[in-house]
């Protein structure tokens, strides 16, 4: 029996293993322009998690700046400073989709559904029509306070809120918080605020707790807005606590103390902090 030479024949295993090899070759073989369309069209999480996977010019494309940018011109999130650019357009158009205020029933529609009430001093926190326009024009109730302390408090669980722990330590995402406080004009008040980032033990990792404000009698009744940025916090932060409050200072039987509404606590892109 004739011995072949070596490397004359291939077997039919070899045959198999290059065909198919030729067909990947043939199906992942699409034009940058078509592929990154096909990618638009798609729902943004099965491009990262099963588009990307597949091979190395499929995950080209899907992480590729000119895509996510595209993306959220499609989509409308737009930069509100246009000089500032975003470092990585994924996490940008991410944080941009899922935004939303954490805080439930924060202008006051549901009465206190969703607050923990912590202190109810004097006639207790009742819950009324605005008084003054607000900024905001679909703020139209407002929570109000009495002659002694009142301070209610929400706790948001990020995970919970769809913000995994692997994400909030990688990437560290800016924590904008704001609070919508007003006085009656006739009748001294003060307002307090404190936000807290809590690890898993639920201790604190950073607190914002400025000084209590105060206003004095005969004010020009506005509304006035506090705001803060939770930046480079660092590994941990798990939980979100809100807690606010006051009261009137001439002691008045009712509720002439401090009015809050429309309080907001959102994850957002750091080019929009």
């Amino acid at each position: 029996m004739k011995r072949k030479a070596m490397g004359t024949t291939q077997s039919s295993s070899s045959k198999r293993a290059t065909s198919s090899g030729s067909a990947a070759l043939t199906l992942f073989s699409i034009p940058v322009e078509i592929l990154e369309e096909v990618f638009l069209n798609l729902p943004p999480n099965q491009v990262v998690h099963v588009c990307r996977l597949v091979c190395h010019e499929w995950k080209e494309v899907a992480d590729s700046e000119a895509l996510w940018r595209e993306r959220c011109r499609r989509e409308g999130y737009h930069l509100r400073v246009p000089s500032k650019i975003p470092r990585d357009w994924r996490l940008f158009y991410f944080l941009c989709k899922k935004r939303r205020n954490l805080i439930q029933n924060p202008r006051a529609e549901q009465e206190f559904n969703g607050w923990e009430i912590i202190a109810n001093g004097g006639d207790k926190w009742v819950v009324e029509g605005i008084f003054e326009p607000h900024p905001n024009e679909k703020v139209q109730k407002n929570f109000v306070t009495s002659y002694h302390l009142c301070k209610k408090s929400q706790l948001i669980d990020l995970e919970k809120e769809g913000y995994n722990p692997s994400f909030m330590d990688q990437f560290q995402p800016d924590i904008k918080i704001s609070d919508w406080y007003a006085p009656r004009y006739d009748c001294s008040c003060k307002y307090e605020i404190c936000v807290e980032l809590l690890n898993q033990a639920k201790g604190t990792i950073q607190t914002f707790a400025p000084e209590t404000v105060y206003i004095e009698q005969w004010n020009d009744n506005q509304w006035r807005q506090m705001t803060h940025v939770f930046q480079k916090y660092g590994k941990g932060a798990r939980y979100i606590r809100f807690t606010h409050g006051g009261k009137d200072t001439k002691y008045w039987a009712g509720w002439y103390g401090i009015r809050l509404t429309d309080s907001c606590v959102e994850i957002c892109p750091e080019v929009d902090t």
